[in-house]
């Protein structure tokens, strides 16, 4: 695969196209597609100050402009997808790995006390459904399928499709087969 940057490999995953950085900017006209550009350059720029204080400030807008609530120190890998444009919360010390889609709804937070004091780390290729909650410091393996309005506060291995509230686990090797396309 050629080098491509990592808001190249977030675009592709709508698109399926990799893109120049002038098509990009016209797909930037999509919310989400605005809010992730946004979100992976002030990512770029955490360290040097002067770019870290405009990017954070023009992020700050759109996370109230666009509703989604994900801030630069979550550690998001390559291919991050938001299916929809509305309510997302993700706590900042969540890590999320590659190609992983995110619907609107979402909650990802920590857990301020009891055994699962934390925040998640969730594998890659991991499809969230609409307005499901991930809560505490568990782990959500890889090729995971969360069904929407499931309630995770446990780990869940990897091939597994996640339903409900108690949320249950089933076994699928192919979770998230057609779910999460055009994987970088």
């Amino acid at each position: 695969m050629a080098d491509h940057s990592i808001i190249q490999k977030d675009f592709y995953r709508e698109s399926g196209k990799w893109l120049s950085r002038i098509e990009i900017w016209k797909k930037c006209i999509n919310p989400n597609l605005h809010f992730i550009y946004i979100l992976r350059m002030a990512q770029k720029y955490q360290k040097i100050r002067f770019l870290n204080i405009f990017w954070r400030m023009v992020l700050r807008h759109y996370q109230i402009k666009y509703g989604f609530q994900i801030y630069p120190e979550t550690q998001i890998g390559e291919g991050f997808y938001l299916g929809h444009w509305g309510s997302l919360v993700i706590n900042p010390d969540t890590i999320i790995g590659k190609n992983c889609n995110i619907a609107q709804g979402v909650t990802i937070g920590q857990q301020n006390r009891g055994k699962n004091e934390g925040s998640p780390v969730i594998g890659n290729e991991v499809w969230i459904g609409t307005n499901a909650v991930i809560v505490g410091a568990v782990t959500i393996g890889n090729n995971v399928l969360i069904v929407p309005n499931s309630y995770v506060n446990f780990d869940v291995p990897s091939n597994s499709v996640v339903l409900g509230n108690p949320a249950k686990i089933i076994p699928a090797e192919n979770a998230t087969e057609e779910y999460i396309n055009r994987k970088v």
